[in-house]
């Protein structure tokens, strides 16, 4: 299923649901679960579909494998013009409803896996590969409370000079796990989502020089979207080639190249004496020029970015304007100098 959270509105303001497209439409999955509960006899579907296909996608995954089955099967039943119990609506066109992030991660691992990318860095900085990235994939941390979605308009921090995109794809953990192995990874994974981790080069470059971070110079902004698509949908867990679009015009594509750490890896490592759960995020990284500081091109104010993922979906988004123009940058007062 190619999963998405749509937002519709209503007498009491805008409410996010749960869908999944079928072809031109969105079907809204929980409704669906009512409508074939009913089909059923149950005595109140309403109250059995918020149990076990509820309207949020963490819900979902937080309900494991029977609430991912119970989906399918009321999104396979549901007829293209069905009749709810209370009259709701649960079929919708794209133009009628706003499509928000499919999910907002409980936690971002966010990880640099792509090898011809790690080596443009060490390039740039005039050094060696580090022969510790081959020893284990490492990460970052995400700030999932500023999460976009496909449409919104990418925020430019008033701190920053370069503002970055990053092409990645984030794979979603479903089945909760500790200590997790390689050959059991793939069984705990959920789905996946076009991922763009937005970045201020010039502020995660100070960051990186301490020693630290990256912190502010990526945590203003990570986008998803445009769905989520399930894993039995797409269960070798491959990335699918990737072509990056600025202003429509093809900045670079990936030729289908696989990072050198794969997800099944990943999760097995972030597991280790820490326990994984459903909605837990797991980001790729880019590839090389997946991004504009690979290329050293860089994006402007107004400019739409496209990052197409083919079947996993692509994700377009406008980029903002700086508001104001104040630096990261304090005084010995610890007051913030412009």
């Amino acid at each position: 299923m190619k999963l998405v959270t749509f937002e519709i509105a209503t007498p009491l303001g805008p409410v996010e649901r749960l869908g999944a497209l079928r072809r031109d439409a969105i079907v809204d999955l929980n409704l669906a679960a009512a409508h074939a509960y009913s089909l059923q006899r149950i005595r109140d579907p309403r109250a059995r579909a918020d149990f076990f296909v509820p309207s949020s996608l963490l819900a979902l995954l937080e309900g494991g494998a029977e609430a991912m089955a119970e989906a399918k099967r009321a999104l396979d039943a549901l007829p293209e013009k069905p009749e709810l119990p209370r009259g709701e609506r649960a079929v919708w066109r794209g133009d009628e409803v706003r499509l928000k992030a499919p999910l907002r991660p409980l936690s971002l691992r966010d990880f640099f896996a792509f090898e011809d990318h790690a080596k443009a860095g060490a390039e740039r900085r005039k050094e060696p590969m580090q022969k510790e990235w081959y020893d284990q994939p490492v990460y970052y941390k995400g700030n999932t409370r500023e999460v976009y979605g496909p449409g919104d308009t990418i925020p430019w921090p008033s701190f920053t000079r370069k503002l970055d995109f990053e092409f990645e794809i984030a794979a979603v953990v479903g089945k909760p796990g500790r200590d997790i192995s390689v050959d059991d990874a793939s069984g705990h994974i959920a789905g996946y989502m076009v991922m763009n981790d937005c970045s201020a080069r010039d502020i995660q470059k100070n960051e990186m020089v301490c020693r630290m971070g990256p912190a502010k110079g990526k945590d203003f902004a990570t986008v998803f979207g445009p769905w989520f698509v399930t894993a039995d949908e797409w269960p070798k867990g491959e990335i699918p080639p990737l072509v990056v679009r600025v202003n429509g015009e093809e900045w670079s594509r990936s030729n289908g190249v696989q990072p050198y750490w794969r997800f099944e890896t990943m999760l097995s490592h972030a597991s280790q004496c820490e326990t994984m759960l459903p909605g837990d995020a797991l980001g790729s990284g880019t590839y090389f020029k997946g991004c504009g500081l690979d290329q050293d091109r860089w994006i402007k104010p107004g400019d739409v970015i496209e990052l197409d993922a083919g079947p996993l979906g692509a994700l377009k988004n406008a980029v903002g304007s700086p508001a104001g123009a104040t630096r990261l940058k304090y005084g010995r007062d610890g007051r913030r100098e412009a």
